[in-house]
């Protein structure tokens, strides 16, 4: 039959003016579904019976149908009114009530619903309560002891609660917290919680007010706030005032902000944050910050006229801070422009090399800014990057002058089809940069006093350097080269099991070197053995190097009760020209040149493409590997390369002596050898060698350990390299570095580093952080001690970082920064 009632009418599952009429009709085990389809004149409200307080309900469907479950059915016609009673349940379109009474009064056309009364609304809400009370259209309301529980795990108590106007809920003496409540003892307070004497919801304006509110920790208060406000849960972008952030410097004092976020639309916002300092004065700072269809990006600012800026002069000497205007503008983007190339750039400008440091927007641990604008493309099989770089040093004893400007194009290919039944592609370089001022370094402890390796001092300033004595790190004036490789090679496997792979490459550079003019010192001085200077003036240069060779091995296999072990002989010869104009190209992205086991068979050992190894060569080594079933997997390598004719590249030093000293600037290099053990998949030992080949003495050691067991995380790494004068280390360098740490639970871990300088008996670097994370809070604490922002002699760079985080309220921070300029202005 079709009837006109709403469906809480409908509990009742039939007309009440037909034949349930009457007082005290009990009906047991009753079953009554209002399965009828309403016309339209006829049908409910939109919005769900199960509409719930403080959350936005979901919108009903109209066509859906209400089942009641319920001991029995009594219709009190004296009080018009019909309950169901004993355990109650009603199901509508997703929501759900539970209870022991539900009564229907239709004189009041109110609902009410008693005795451990849970409500379960169709987004995932869930309210429980003693006793609940609806209005009929669902949009006034109120729930006394309640308890609301929300999808995204955030919980509301109070003693009372009341929904007016449809769209705000009121809780009486209110408790909100984002923690889960201890599921041994509930009763336990959570982590956090704040308590208010009011707690006003607006669903409107999906914003949550908070009215005489005390913070709690453990169920100790800490706080108390008259009046403060946040967005409700569900809300992940909301206009208003953020947590305060703290900060403390030497040079500045202290300092507190209270950033104000303005979400302006869904796809842009600003945050606007000045910080007052007790020393220096109000620094404004402010980010913008939009997302548009294919990428995003955002522009921060910041600026300050400094009260005290006599705060940065030390001994006698200006620090950089030493000024008063400083500030920065840094901005960074990203855009897709298909499902191939990206577009992006990272930009900054400061007043000066350390106000970053100096006002707390880098850590002590970050050494330099990387401005840059790029271009990259990635296809099935291959790649492309084109970008321009500004470097922006952030240490003491960085000199921009020095630093270069630079672009470069890296492009590479693989032809999807073998080309003679092997892998063919090609490499591109394209590099071009400029610099103001040479890069000098001392070469020995009398020209590095007070200044260290890297660091100009002595004769080795700008003025008066000497070749004997001075190392060109980096060349004054402009610096152009393409580079371009084409490669071939193809793996072939007998029925013996042998591997023979034949290759073949030729590479061409062309540059253009417009070098700045060098003091006659370094030109025209005295050189040391192997050294090529590099000339001042303009010249073109071109060099070509092809290479063909052969690479072969021989793997042995032995299968044990006990495992498998594998013994492989390699041997690599490649034949080729001698190398041209060493020295006369700038050496600027080769001088990294690391001899050891991983770099044993590479065609071409330098690191980049500014140098080019030339001459015959032949690479020989021995590999062994053993998986033991229930033991591990031992892995041990040895080798040796041999200079068999033409001119050992390695004996050629360049501007920087790259190659001397390297192990293979002898036409029989050093040795390498290395040996891992992997005991199980979380512990492992790893160790390289180089020996010398005349005497076997040891000139590079470095012994790793890396685990990972149960709630230990352990890393370890000693060091010690023997001098190489002709490179600038006259001494032993000798020390380890650690890092470590534990998980206590599922909360709470620490975590430290440490590097110990065993030559000057000394700690150089020092971190630790402790951290908890849990459902609804975060804390991280971290300290680090870092003595190579200022150089050798210097006092170490301090920073203490502390962050707590509020789930749905936000984060918060404190950054104390002690020791960070502590040297001169260049």
């Amino acid at each position: 039959m079709t009837i006109g009632l709403s469906p809480l009418e409908a509990l009742a599952g039939v007309n009440l003016r037909g034949s349930l009429r009457g007082v005290g009709i009990a009906v047991a085990s009753v079953l009554m579904l209002a399965s009828v389809s309403l016309p339209a004149s006829a049908q409910a409200p939109a919005a769900s019976p199960m509409g719930g307080l403080g959350m936005a309900s979901s919108k009903a469907d109209p066509n859906a149908k209400m089942l009641v479950t319920a001991d029995q059915l009594v219709y009190d016609y004296k009080n018009d009114t019909v309950s169901a009673v004993g355990n109650v349940q009603m199901y509508y379109d997703g929501s759900s009530v539970e209870a022991k009474k539900v009564t229907f009064n239709r004189k009041t056309n109110r609902v009410l619903a008693e005795g451990n009364v849970r409500l379960k609304q169709k987004d995932g809400k869930i309210v429980t309560a003693d006793n609940l009370e609806l209005s009929q259209d669902l949009k006034e309301g109120f729930i006394n002891s309640l308890r609301l529980d929300t999808p995204d795990k955030t919980h509301f108590a109070a003693t009372r609660a009341d929904r007016t106007e449809g769209n705000v809920t009121v809780f009486q003496n209110g408790v909100y917290t984002a923690c889960e409540p201890c599921k041994d003892k509930p009763e336990k307070p959570p982590l956090w919680q704040v308590k208010a004497t009011r707690i006003i919801h607006n669903e409107d304006e999906k914003m949550i007010y908070y009215k005489d509110a005390t913070f709690e920790f453990f169920g100790m208060p800490i706080a108390y706030f008259p009046y403060f406000s946040s967005p409700d849960p569900t809300v992940k972008r909301k206009t208003g005032f953020l947590f305060p952030e703290f900060y403390s410097g030497s040079n500045i004092g202290y300092g507190a902000s209270v950033p104000f976020f303005w979400n302006i639309a869904p796809d842009r916002d600003i945050t606007l944050d000045p910080m007052f300092f007790n020393e220096q004065g109000v620094l404004m700072r402010g980010e913008w910050r939009q997302r548009l269809d294919n990428g995003s990006y955002s522009i921060r600012a910041a600026g300050i006229d400094q009260q005290d800026k006599e705060a940065f002069y030390n001994s006698g000497a200006p620090l950089p801070g030493y000024r008063d205007q400083r500030g920065l503008v840094e901005t960074h983007g990203q855009f897709a422009i298909n499902d191939y190339w990206t577009f992006g750039w990272d930009g900054s400008l400061v007043s000066d090399r350390t106000f970053l440091r100096d006002y707390g927007f880098v850590t002590s641990d970050i050494t330099e800014r990387n401005s840059q604008i790029y271009l990259t493309g990635q296809g099935d099989r291959s790649y492309f990057d084109l970008r321009g770089m500004y470097f922006l040093g952030l240490s003491v004893t960085d000199d921009q002058n020095r630093l270069p400007v630079v672009g470069t194009l890296d492009y590479s290919y693989v032809w999807g089809k073998p080309v003679f039944g092997g892998e063919a592609g090609i490499n591109v370089n394209f590099t071009t940069m400029t610099r103001d001022q040479a890069d000098f370094i001392g070469m020995s402890s009398t020209t590095a006093s007070g200044g260290g390796i890297g660091i100009p001092a002595g004769s080795c300033a700008l003025s008066n350097p000497n070749p004997t004595q001075c190392l060109l790190r980096g060349a004054p004036g402009d610096y152009t080269r393409l580079s371009a490789e084409a490669y071939w090679k193809r793996t072939i496997t007998d029925n013996l099991g042998q591997q023979w792979t034949p290759f073949a490459q030729v590479r061409v550079d062309v540059a253009q070197a417009n070098i700045s003019a060098l003091p006659s010192s370094y030109t025209d001085g005295p050189t040391t053995s192997g050294q090529n200077v590099l000339q001042s003036g303009n010249e073109s240069l071109i060099r070509a190097m092809p290479a063909v060779g052969l690479d072969y091995k021989y793997p042995f296999i032995s299968v044990e009760n006990w495992g498998t072990q594998t013994l492989t002989p390699r041997v690599q010869f490649i034949a080729r020209p001698n190398e041209t104009s060493i020295g006369k190209f700038p050496n600027e992205d080769a001088q990294s040149l690391v001899f050891d086991d991983t770099t044993l068979f590479a065609i071409d050992k330098y690191s980049g493409y500014d140098r080019v190894e030339g001459g015959g060569r032949l690479n020989v080594g021995f590999t062994y590997t053993a998986s033991m079933k229930s033991a591990g997997v031992i892995t041990a390598t040895v080798g040796q390369s041999y200079h068999l004719f033409g001119v050992n590249s390695f004996a050629e030093g360049d501007m920087a002596n790259t190659g001397l000293n390297s192990g293979l600037d002898t036409n029989v290099s050093d040795y390498v050898a290395s040996f891992a053990y992997s005991p199980t998949d979380h512990l492992e030992f790893i160790s390289r060698y180089r020996f010398a080949e005349d005497n076997g003495s040891l000139q590079r050691l470095e012994l790793e350990g890396r685990t990972s067991i149960d709630k230990w995380s352990f890393s370890a790494i000693y060091g010690r390299y023997a001098p190489q004068p002709e490179l600038g280390y006259y001494d032993n360098r000798e020390g380890v570095f650690t890092t470590a740490s534990y998980k206590f639970n599922e909360n709470w871990s620490v975590s430290g580093a440490v590097r110990y300088n065993l030559v000057d008996s000394g700690f150089d670097y020092t971190q630790i952080g402790v951290n908890y994370m849990d459902d609804c809070f975060t804390l991280a604490v971290n300290y680090i001690s870092d003595y190579s922002l200022n150089g050798p002699g210097g006092s170490p760079s301090n920073s203490v970082m502390l962050r707590i985080g509020l789930r749905t309220l936000g984060e918060t921070g404190i950054k104390t920064s002690l020791g960070s300029s502590t040297s001169s202005a260049n």
